[in-house]
């Protein structure tokens, strides 16, 4: 008995459907196992149905048969899309490179951070040929240690005469804690000041970098 019309209908319908989901191995592998199921003259009505050649539903046939392991991926290792820093081996030296010269602290120390944006250090890196978005650069920065924290001024105060002063007083008690093993905390605190502009609403953001071991 012949394999009736009706079936090469549902079967044509059926591989319309799930084709275009499927990489060229599994759309052999529900041919293959159409085919088994038709039995007697299913390679040949399978191969009609999914417009393919009576070789390729056979070869899905025998890896069913063999019971290969699946994949596990379409992709082959390390395909996708590469990440910019991957792509560009200068970026990211290049962004710490601007980002050095305006660093508060010893690069070793448990607090450290830069006034400059994400967004101003995308457009510098972009101008030196290093096409890249804010976004990125914040990924970068968070990367080698940095959090982001929003600038809630546009206009800035007086700086206080001994400010670096107190950041050495203040680095040198985080690292005396954190040497002892107590636990170091980060606190971003800002005092009202009615200078003008409350809230930068352009979301410039600040970076910090705190030790191992800190909270931001």
């Amino acid at each position: 008995m012949g394999i009736s019309k009706s079936v090469h209908e549902q079967l044509a319908v059926r591989f319309a459907v799930l084709f275009p989901h499927l990489d060229e191995r599994q759309r052999r592998l529900v041919m293959g196992a159409e085919a088994r199921i038709l039995g007697h003259g299913g390679i040949r009505a399978v191969a009609r149905a999914a417009q393919a050649s009576e070789a390729t539903v056979r070869k899905g046939v025998v890896e069913l048969e063999a019971g290969e392991a699946p994949l596990g991926r379409v992709r082959r290792p390390g395909g996708g899309r590469k990440k910019a820093a991957e792509l560009d081996a200068g970026l990211r030296p290049a962004l710490l490179a601007l980002v050095e010269p305006d660093m508060r602290g010893d690069p070793m120390s448990p607090l450290r951070w830069t006034v400059k944006s994400t967004r101003t250090l995308a457009a510098e890196l972009t101008r030196q040929g290093h096409r890249v978005s804010a976004d990125t650069v914040g990924d970068l920065l968070r990367e080698e240690g940095f959090s982001l924290q929003a600038n809630a001024k546009t206009i800035e105060g007086q700086q206080h005469p001994d400010r670096d002063a107190q950041f050495r007083y203040l680095n040198e008690r985080a690292r005396d804690h954190r040497d002892a093993g107590d636990p170091v905390i980060s606190v971003d605190t800002k005092k009202k000041e009615l200078v003008g502009d409350y809230k930068n609403t352009a979301g410039v953001a600040a970076h910090g970098r705190t030790g191992k071991g800190q909270n931001p």
